[in-house]
């Protein structure tokens, strides 16, 4: 399809000149097109009046725009890791609800750690009703995710009940490998494939209900500190096989901690994009330190994800 192209005579002398300038100073016309973004086809261009006036119909079009980048998905592939201790790591697709994972996604457990803070929140936010919690609370819930405030989940894990807000997590988010430890809201259980369930729970609005899970999505999108920032620096791991862009609107919340009863670093990674949830769990030597943990999580992330097409 064409378009008409009216110019006022007065560009079309300062710019062309007169008639036939076009063929003697192709590089005018070139630039005019360019800085418009058309189409330019001079061996059929339409004839230019003395008086600067195109005869019938120009033949420049719009350009057609280039498409934006494809964004990477993430999808099931064999994942291979050599790792010193124990990995393991699951895929929801949010679109069909399907679970891939490692070999052990269901068999292996490990402790929540920090990670569970975003039930800890949601779980509060939904149980206010038509409430409003107080700014002073607000921003206690902010800082737990944000900035992985431990005082902070502790208040919280005891104003939801203790082990009954982990009790409803299970039963609200559908998990079946969870399971309670008394008193610890981060020694709490969790499987890879449960893992990827609490994080559907997080974004379907189940946990924290309508009105606040956007909220609670947007707090995990401004998780912050770097992997050396002890010991709250919790923005690393799977978004760091992402393009910064994607990495910028992903949900996430980790989990690290290195626990002297076995001598070993706890380190999970939760990441919540609109068409998937991944998890990545890992347990291994302190001596690794929690680069190691972080490294996996962008390890696995990295041979999950191929380009998507148009």
């Amino acid at each position: 399809m064409r378009l008409r192209v009216t110019m006022p005579a007065v560009m079309v002398t300062l710019v062309l000149g007169a008639v036939g300038v076009v063929s003697a100073v192709p590089s005018l016309r070139t630039r005019v097109v360019d800085a418009l973004q058309l189409n330019d086809n001079p061996a059929g261009a339409a004839p230019i009046l003395a008086d600067g006036r195109l005869l019938g119909h120009g033949n420049l079009r719009i350009a057609a725009q280039p498409a934006p980048p494809a964004r990477p998905m993430l999808t099931t592939h064999p994942v291979s890791l050599d790792v010193k201790g124990f990995a393991s790591w699951a895929l929801l697709d949010r679109k069909t609800g399907k679970i891939t994972g490692s070999p052990n996604y269901i068999s292996g457990i490990n402790s929540t750690e920090s990670m569970i803070k975003v039930w800890l929140t949601a779980d509060y936010l939904r149980l206010l009703g038509t409430k409003q919690p107080t700014s002073q609370r607000l921003a206690e819930l902010s800082r737990m995710i944000r900035d992985s405030d431990d005082d902070a989940a502790e208040d919280i894990y005891q104003v939801n009940g203790r082990s009954t807000t982990i009790k409803r997590m299970i039963s609200t988010c559908g998990l079946t490998e969870t399971t309670v430890v008394n008193g610890w809201w981060s020694k709490t259980q969790i499987s890879a494939r449960d893992a990827v369930r609490l994080g559907e729970c997080v974004a379907n609005g189940k946990a924290a209900g309508a009105k606040w899970t956007n909220w609670v999505l947007n707090e995990m999108r401004e998780v912050r500190g770097t992997v050396d920032e002890e010991p709250d620096g919790g923005r690393w791991g799977i978004i760091d096989a992402l393009p910064a862009e994607m990495a910028n609107d992903t949900a996430i919340k980790n989990g690290w901690t290195l626990l002297y009863d076995d001598g070993n670093w706890h380190v999970n990674c939760l990441a919540v994009q609109s068409d998937w949830v991944l998890s990545v769990l890992t347990r291994y030597p302190a001596k690794l330190g929690k680069q190691y943990g972080a490294d996996t999580c962008k390890q696995v992330t990295q041979q999950l994800m191929a380009p998507a097409s148009h």
